[in-house]
């Protein structure tokens, strides 16, 4: 990308000045480690100026407030795990990672919440409070190695999140400094905090609003009886069929997920669950509650497979056996790498009842690209995940890439879906927001996104498509992609 902004090298000043704020050694300025931090986990590449590690609330401060004194764009960061290029640093900004702000602060077992840093990851939250049966419900498929103030910034979900809801569903309160170096706490323990919605603003703002530097969560209460069961079917049809029956009959899953062939195939030889990779797709359903209810509930699910086709229907019978086809699902996307060696993960939401049809486009648009495409997804929601995998050695893949992920958007869009469910708007589809949004929607978002940074220094360049303040410019170059 070559934006059309003209910036200085990064100030031997300002990075003296970070140096007084910050330990040396957490002030990170050699090419070769800063080159670590040009991207997220996108396809989009930038450039860092300098990355900064602060390890309390006050360092965060006094990191952005020399930001803003010498009118210098930062980046938020935690594991960059993000899909969209939202972490990707542009024309050097400065990097401001809270991976070393990873503390569970504390836990309330009889209020269900907890107050936790944001470069904690999601998987060691329900880790450290699971002694008393309880859980963090988002679980986006890099639960792993995501952090939660990264899926405060996306607003993320997961296989988990059909019934209970994504991240704004359980975060109650977020400390933030914004791009002044001030510190606001929004939203509150109590159930109906006083004034705006402020909290709901900011989850799924993606740096643009400034930097969490504590997260009040809600937990959940781990389910008594939980039942996972793998149904396969002979063609794709009859799986969204399926999905669309079984919410119809009033029945909503803790997870509905979707694998075609070509990803069951994948997953197959990684993990050897016995996945019936002769199938043209297979649904993942699980069912979670008592006892009495999730029985009955598995049978009514079972019986709607069958009358929709389904072949065979396996219900895990241990712990073992769910966590195995739970891994098929969460490593999806590394076991495409037996295909190819690069992949290009969309993010698009369209209606249930249009599964189908956007799938087999979906299937004729790679096919059109010379491209192999892989899907998997939350179908019970809609969100699609389709994977176009490819070797980015070959000429001018790439250029057939971006073209087939440009129509995958289009088409998604045209079903009356939405650009994302979950890995947000970043770079990667800040050009596409007019397909959803008129000039009115986007000079609200615009002004939104001044009220929070007037400086116009948080993540600038990101999400929105055109101007949002006078001077700002929005170039993405195809040498940004790699």
């Amino acid at each position: 990308m070559k934006s059309d902004v003209s910036v200085q090298p990064m100030s031997h000043t300002l990075v003296s000045r970070l140096c007084q704020v910050l330990e040396p050694r957490r002030v990170h300025t050699e090419a070769a480690d800063i080159d670590l931090y040009k991207r997220d986990a996108s396809n989009i590449e930038g450039r860092a100026g300098v990355v900064c590690f602060p390890i309390t609330t006050t360092e965060v401060q006094d990191v952005i407030r020399i930001c803003a004194e010498f009118n210098q764009p930062f980046v938020a960061r935690g594991s960059g795990t993000g899909l969209a290029g939202g972490a990707t640093p542009l024309d050097g900004a400065v990097v401001i990672s809270t991976a070393k702000m990873n503390r569970l602060l504390s836990v309330d077992p009889i209020n269900r919440t907890a107050w936790i840093e944001p470069g904690m990851l999601n998987l060691d939250l329900t880790r450290e409070v699971a002694h008393l049966g309880l859980h963090f419900a988002p679980d986006p498929s890099s639960q792993q190695s995501c952090t939660i103030g990264g899926n405060v910034a996306n607003n993320s979900g997961g296989p988990h999140c059909l019934a209970d809801g994504v991240t704004s569903s359980h975060i109650l309160a977020c400390e933030v400094v914004l791009s002044d170096g001030s510190l606001v706490v929004l939203g509150g323990e109590e159930p109906e905090p006083i004034g705006l919605d402020l909290r709901g603003a900011f989850i799924g703002s993606e740096g643009m609003f400034g930097i969490t530097t504590k997260i009040c969560v809600r937990l959940m209460q781990n389910y008594s009886s939980v039942k996972t069961m793998l149904m396969d079917f002979t063609s794709v049809e009859a799986g969204a069929e399926t999905v669309s029956a079984i919410i119809a009959a009033g029945m909503v899953p803790a997870a509905l997920e979707m694998m075609d062939q070509l990803c069951l195939e994948a997953v197959e030889a990684y993990i050897h669950a016995g996945l019936p990779t002769d199938a043209a797709a297979a649904l993942l359903v699980e069912v979670s509650g008592l006892p009495h209810a999730v029985d009955e509930e598995t049978e009514r699910i079972s019986d709607i497979g069958r009358a929709h086709g389904a072949r065979t229907i396996r219900v895990a019978q241990d712990e073992a056996e769910r966590a195995l086809l739970w891994k098929g699902r969460k490593t999806a996307f590394g076991a495409i790498a037996r295909i190819k060696p690069n992949y290009y993960l969309h993010d698009t939401v369209v209606p249930r009842r249009k599964l189908n049809e956007v799938l087999q486009e979906v299937y004729r648009i790679a096919k059109r690209h010379d491209l192999l495409v892989l899907n998997v997804f939350h179908a019970g929601d809609g969100n699609l995940h389709p994977l176009l995998v490819f070797d980015k050695r070959e000429p001018g893949v790439m250029e057939r890439v971006h073209a087939a992920g440009e129509e995958i958007v289009r088409v998604s869009v045209a079903a009356g879906g939405v650009l994302s469910g979950e890995h947000g708007i970043g770079l990667e589809k800040r050009d596409f927001m007019p397909l959803m949004f008129g000039p009115h929607d986007l000079h609200a978002q615009s002004a939104m996104r001044v009220a929070f940074d007037p400086l116009g220094i948080a993540n600038p360049f990101k999400v929105l498509p055109s101007p949002s303040r006078c001077g700002d410019a929005h170039d993405i170059g195809e040498d940004m992609w790699v």
